[in-house]
């Protein structure tokens, strides 16, 4: 690698689109979350500088390691999680804006970098040696388990549809040609299933088993204070903005015009209202919906893709 291809690569991941710039945009949805929250229930709303107002407020707190944690397990598990999105954002805009330079298996590589923020959630709330932070922990990886059958099965459609490409590049390109893989019977299941997993992906009911605040005390994240907890709450900012894109990247045609904004919002908006009309499951009620419900559904949607619709 060159000295200027490096430098460029540097300023991709700490600036656009990685850190910086999806943090950013990340934290602004938030806003956008809790302002479309609050007209549901018949509130005002926080100003929009409120994410990032709290965000700097834990920087600037002190962080407390619990005694008896983990320590080296315990702080390097926030860290986890985000430089995994930052590495999710690069590869995500690459892929939009330059399809044919995309490699072989990125699909493959984006389902792994997505799956290491509940990863390290686990891996931190276990270092904490706190029982509910124990409890928490179970929960997700008993929900990562759960939703991730039917969110593998839901990407199995596009790689049909592409006759058995595994590169997002000829996800997007052949969308571009023949229009977004959304407007067929199997993608618009496939699509309705990777929305419901993104619900459970990011912690949102009727997915939020892990932290149930009424339950176990924010569960997975009790014992985090100051900067790593803010870094958690970065990696979920950036995690709502980069999930929305990867659907309307995979399902409705990329980033190929101004509609996508629009279909990026749409995705958005729906997520916040299934968040804020459905109470949250029970995980064995979760854990049922996914394989038996979305499994089975996901099967249906393979089948069709196969048979072309």
């Amino acid at each position: 690698m060159s000295w200027f291809s490096g430098w460029w690569l540097a300023f991709a991941f700490i600036v656009f689109p990685g850190f910086l710039f999806s943090s950013t945009v990340g934290l602004a949805l938030t806003w956008v979350d809790r302002l479309v929250s609050a007209r549901v229930q018949w509130r005002k709303g926080p100003p929009a500088y409120q994410p990032f107002a709290d965000v700097l407020k834990l920087l600037l707190k002190e962080t407390v390691v619990p005694a008896g944690a983990a320590r080296t397990a315990f702080l390097l598990a926030p860290i986890i999680g985000l430089a995994a999105m930052c590495v999710t954002a690069v590869l995500l805009f690459y892929v939009n804006f330059f399809p044919h330079a995309s490699f072989v298996g990125d699909i493959i590589v984006l389902v792994y970098l997505f799956a290491l923020p509940p990863l390290a959630t686990i891996v931190g709330a276990s270092a904490s040696r706190n029982p509910l932070s124990a409890v928490g922990a179970s929960r997700e990886m008993t929900l990562y388990l759960g939703y991730e059958l039917p969110f593998l099965l839901a990407l199995v459609v596009p790689i049909v549809k592409t006759g058995g490409a595994i590169r997002l590049g000829d996800f997007v390109l052949m969308q571009q040609a023949g229009g977004p893989f959304l407007y067929s019977v199997s993608g618009v299941i496939a699509a309705l299933i990777v929305l419901i997993c993104i619900q459970a992906k990011l912690g949102y009911p009727p997915f939020d088993i892990a932290e149930a605040e009424q339950e176990i005390m924010s569960g997975v994240l009790i014992e985090y204070s100051g900067a790593p907890l803010a870094v958690f709450r970065i990696t979920k900012a950036m995690m709502f903005f980069l999930m929305p894109l990867f659907l309307v990247t995979v399902f409705w045609g990329g980033l190929g015009n101004w509609w996508a904004i629009l279909k990026f919002l749409l995705i958005v908006v729906l997520l916040v209202l299934i968040k804020n009309t459905n109470p949250r499951l029970k995980i064995d009620h979760a854990l049922r919906f996914f394989w038996f419900i979305l499994g089975v559904l996901g099967i249906a949607a393979v089948v069709l893709a196969f048979v072309g619709l």
